[in-house]
């Protein structure tokens, strides 16, 4: 081929250029070497890549931080498995939408099964993490790291590789409170006012244990019907200690930051920043407001007097009309005095000074011994329904508007006076007093 005042040759098939006008024999397993050698250093290169941001991941989603923490503990922390993003990948394929069994506002949970078919609950945050979030996901697994107990969901490991990190615990097959008290129908059946019972006593016994038995008292911080597991056995699971708070030995409060979920968050808590134990006595109170009527904690929809469930709950117990918002599954059983001792105790943990309210072992022990002698009446059934005036408080009208499907707005169920006689022990019928015709 030629060009001005020169020209190259292009070679035949099994040649190859040495140079424009020089052809060699060409050949093939010189070129598969060299392909061979390529590919392997850019599979080199990539691995190192992979590894150099893992590394930058894990440093930055506090995973220095946490084995320096951990080490402060000498061996008394349950050291949490470091998971690696690609056993997480193989246990939730590979993330698939099938696998997520809950959302959050900052996270996602999915159902992984893991290589020895063990079933967990994996926690993945939504965004990359901060420096000042990396160590609020360090300080859940060392808070969690150090609980033992049956109803408090155990921390298996955590996952710091990638640009999402991920908290890996057990798994709980059954919802969450909330689910089952405003989510009734399809899977979600109606409770039970001893299964209620059973549920608060779990959870108090367990926030109970974090205020007294723990290695350092932990305050939960942010205790709700979405943060109490339910298991196949209605076994409750206290949850999510993103923003507990560990209490230093010679400390009885601490000063903090407000954080927490509004319809929960303890209103001298919200004035003061001072978080004590009795915070979470205070929002312990909501949930048993809730197991109690079935309303939800905070609700836009309803006028404005209603909103806050705890504020109404007291205001209506104040004025002896809890009649009003008692769930109707509660007030079909019947069991006025059980139900007028647990009103009594969720009224006490409402208290808006702290010092009023009970301790949580105060209110497990309470709890516990309703529990008790419900199952053990001794000196007679007949005491629960013989004294009208004990009991009216609860009665007042006969009929009840119940949000079975737990809507905010309006009803999908109404008991009148009429269908709600029927239902009622004849005892009951003869003890319930009708004003102005009702």
């Amino acid at each position: 081929m030629n060009s001005p005042g020169n020209y190259s040759c292009s070679c035949n098939k099994g040649f190859k250029n040495q140079d424009p006008r020089t052809c060699d024999k060409h050949s093939t397993a010189d070129n598969t070497i060299l392909f061979a050698v390529v590919v392997s250093l850019t599979h080199y290169m990539k691995r190192r890549k992979v590894s150099k941001l893992k590394k930058e991941y894990f440093e930055r989603n506090g995973g220095l931080f946490l084995q320096n923490q951990l080490k402060r503990y000498n061996g008394r922390v349950d050291t949490p498995k470091l998971f690696t993003d690609k056993e997480l990948q193989k246990a939730t394929n590979n993330y698939h939408e099938d696998r997520i069994i809950g959302e959050g506002t900052y996270g996602i949970v999915y159902k992984g099964i893991l290589e020895d078919e063990k079933v967990v609950a994996i926690k993945q945050s939504k965004l990359p993490t901060s420096p000042g979030q990396s160590n609020q996901l360090v300080h859940e697994v060392i808070v969690v790291a150090q609980i033992n107990h049956k109803n408090v969901v155990k921390l298996l490991g955590c996952c710091l590789e990638t640009q999402r990190p991920s908290l890996i615990y057990e798994y709980v097959s059954n919802g969450t409170l909330y689910d089952h008290i405003h989510k009734k129908g399809g899977r979600f059946r109606p409770l039970s006012l001893a299964l209620r019972l059973k549920i608060a006593s779990e959870t108090a016994q367990a926030l109970s244990y974090l205020h007294y038995s723990s290695r350092t008292p932990i305050i939960h911080r942010d205790v709700k019907a979405t943060n109490i597991l339910l298991d196949e056995n209605y076994v409750a699971k206290v949850s999510d200690f993103g923003a507990s708070k560990l209490v230093p030995e010679d400390q009885n409060q601490v000063s903090t930051l407000v954080q927490g979920t509004m319809g929960y968050l303890d209103p001298e808590y919200l004035q003061s920043n001072t978080l004590t134990e009795k915070s979470d006595v205070y929002s312990f109170g909501v949930v048993l407001a809730e197991l109690l009527t079935s309303q939800k904690a905070l609700s836009f929809q309803k006028p404005e007097a209603e909103r806050n469930l705890a504020n109404f709950f007291v205001s209506l117990v104040k004025q002896g009309r809890l009649d009003r918002i008692l769930d109707a599954e509660i007030v079909m059983e019947g069991q006025f005095e059980t139900v007028d001792k647990v009103v009594d105790l969720a009224n006490r943990c409402l208290s808006l000074r702290g010092v009023e309210r009970p301790s949580m072992k105060q209110v497990a022990m309470e709890l516990e011994e309703i529990i008790s002698k419900r199952r053990h009446p001794a000196a007679g059934k007949a005491n629960y329904f013989t004294s009208p005036k004990d009991t009216d408080h609860l009665l007042g009208s006969p009929v009840y508007i119940v949000d079975l499907e737990g809507n905010d707005g309006g009803s999908s169920g109404i008991i009148t006076s009429a269908d709600y006689d029927k239902s009622l022990p004849t005892q009951i019928q003869m003890n319930m007093h009708y004003d102005n015709g009702r």
